[in-house]
């Protein structure tokens, strides 16, 4: 139980590094003019910074 519960405090701590890192990202190129560079659909794209969402929720499967 106790090693569960451990486990899913780091998970949550990964996750929430993660959203966190994202959103400084897209904060960063914007303040560059710098797009973003994704894979979307199997194909490398360049995205605006300013189309990006601000913040994003990683879903834990």
């Amino acid at each position: 139980m106790i090693k569960e519960k451990k486990s899913n405090n780091v998970n949550d701590k990964i996750v929430k590094g993660l959203e966190l890192t994202y959103e400084r990202l897209v904060k960063y190129k914007r303040q560059i003019n710098s797009p973003l560079i994704i894979e979307k659909n199997g194909k490398i794209i360049e995205l605006d910074p300013y189309e990006a969402p601000d913040k994003v929720k990683y879903k834990r499967g």
